[in-house]
């Protein structure tokens, strides 16, 4: 085309598709398959080889999902493929104490049996998650996949998003959205800045067998050093998530299994009989890091890209799937009403209903382990009589059951299990 000014015009209509998802891990491809299912054409840029995610081993990785989670997964059509290796958590027992002396007197229980709903969440393991999303994106006619991919710049114009490829492919979209994690390399190009701060904790996660039955309850023991956390996977296994100071944590790290095992029993105690280690051992440190900005515009930010808590209330996926929900939402609403989905008014309307939540999720987990995570006798005495009364006060514990299960607040179409 000789006219360059035509030959721009021409360039700016046409995109590769309608959103361009920079991340493939699970928030990611949860809004791909939202978004496709609505009518959207996606393309979800995976900086892993797609052997890198197809395992069928158990290596100990698994997610704590809310119930609201599960009902997002079954909107989206993936639950029917993970449901049967999800195990239902019944119950949640809280309580306080230090490594080889057993918990406080005090312990904040929560039943299931007290909502409607049913169970508070499910524990699902990461091997048939992924696999599930992997199957689902293949088959979708609306959604590209391109795995062993990453971006290397993004520009953003009036009329779109483009990206180009370490490949040297170039991708153009409506609205770009980075799901790439803490580091997010799209919120970075953008000139997102982020507020956080170390927590002077490393997560050690593992999965464990056991002699005695499980049945289904979840336990999180605060220690002074950090939380342990004790989830029930299907059988006689847990799943793992215990914090340590960083000079600790790298001194177990270094240890044999034998000799992580042995550091763990006194803190694990002996109520699920004797214990193994099942799987592969990880670890990563702890830290806040909130974006001071969700959206820009043609660009919003999804998942840990957005914000990532501390692990204390397992809520970390879940924040990152009610993104999706949300996200999905507006551009689907927007694009029935002829808007277009990339305007900054549009993608603020996701920000503005996602800011507050996840604040004060980032406050609470922050708070609670600022509480926890000390020995100071004071502190101790109040949060012991703290989680009795909660837990002598049927409305009150019924209420922090249903933020479990991540039934409170406003919550997207997604989450209550209907499509967009």
């Amino acid at each position: 085309m000789d006219n360059p000014v035509q030959a721009r015009i021409l360039r700016c209509m046409s995109y590769d598709s309608d959103i361009i998802i920079v991340g493939g891990g699970l928030n990611g491809p949860a809004l791909g398959l939202a978004l496709a299912d609505a009518g959207q054409t996606v393309t979800i840029i995976d900086a892993l080889p797609a052997q890198a995610r197809e395992q069928d081993t158990f290596d100990g990785r698994s997610y704590a999902l809310a119930l609201a989670s599960q009902k997002m997964l079954s909107a989206i059509g993936i639950w029917g493929a993970v449901g049967d290796h999800a195990q239902p958590m019944l119950e949640i027992k809280v309580s306080d104490g230090r490594a080889g002396e057993g918990p406080s007197p005090f312990i904040l229980e929560f039943d299931h049996a007290e909502i409607e709903e049913g169970p508070m969440g499910y524990m699902v393991e990461d091997r048939y998650l992924r696999v599930a999303f992997l199957d689902a994106l293949a088959q979708h006619p609306k959604v590209t996949h391109l795995s062993g991919e990453t971006v290397v710049a993004q520009d953003i114009e009036p009329s779109g998003a483009t990206v180009t490829l370490a490949s040297g492919r170039r991708l153009r979209g409506k609205v770009l959205v980075g799901a790439d994690g803490r580091k997010s390399g799209t919120a970075e190009r953008a000139g997102i800045s982020r507020t956080g701060w170390d927590y002077g904790q490393t997560a050690l996660v593992c999965a464990i067998g056991h002699e005695r039955p499980h049945n289904g309850i979840a336990h999180q023991f605060f220690m002074p050093p950090g939380p342990l956390a004790i989830l029930p996977l299907p059988g006689n296994r847990s799943s793992i998530v215990w914090s340590e100071t960083h000079d600790m944590a790298a001194r177990i790290n270094a240890m044999d299994d034998a000799d992580y095992m042995d550091t763990l029993r006194p803190r694990f105690g002996d109520f699920l009989g004797d214990i193994e280690l099942a799987g592969v051992r990880f670890s990563y440190p702890l830290n806040l890091t909130l974006a001071n900005a969700f959206v820009k515009p043609r660009l919003a930010l999804i998942g840990d890209a957005a914000h990532g808590v501390h692990p204390i209330a397992g809520q970390g996926l879940n924040l990152g799937l009610r993104d999706v929900g949300a996200l999905a939402e507006v551009l689907v609403d927007a694009a029935r009403r002829g808007e277009d989905i990339g305007a900054i008014n549009v993608l603020e309307r996701y920000q503005t209903w996602r800011r507050w939540d996840t604040a004060t999720l980032a406050a609470a987990t922050d708070g609670f382990n600022k509480l926890f995570s000390n020995d100071n006798p004071i502190l101790r005495g109040v949060r012991d009589l703290g989680m009795g009364v909660v837990n002598s006060m049927p409305n009150l514990r019924r209420r922090f059951i249903r933020e479990a299960a991540g039934l409170n607040g406003d919550l997207p179409r997604l989450m209550l299990g209907r499509p967009l």
